[in-house]
């Protein structure tokens, strides 16, 4: 089992932290970068990773209870 945590940034991207792999629908494993922050707001031209669109676009991810 892998030990891995997923921190919600404050309407920021989701950062990973541990032992993971990204695996493309169509089986590629992606390299992942060394901070391993993945978009939440949708706008990053680096999908999956945040590239900090969140800020241009004031993204609002407050999250439900």
């Amino acid at each position: 089992m892998r030990d891995v945590t997923i921190i919600v940034e404050e309407d920021g991207p989701y950062i990973v932290e541990g032992d993971v792999s990204i695996t493309t629908e169509d089986g590629r494993e992606l390299e992942l970068p060394y901070d391993r922050q993945l978009c939440r707001c949708g706008a990053s031209e680096n999908q999956p990773f945040c590239d900090g669109a969140h800020a241009a676009i004031d993204f609002d991810g407050t999250l439900a209870n």
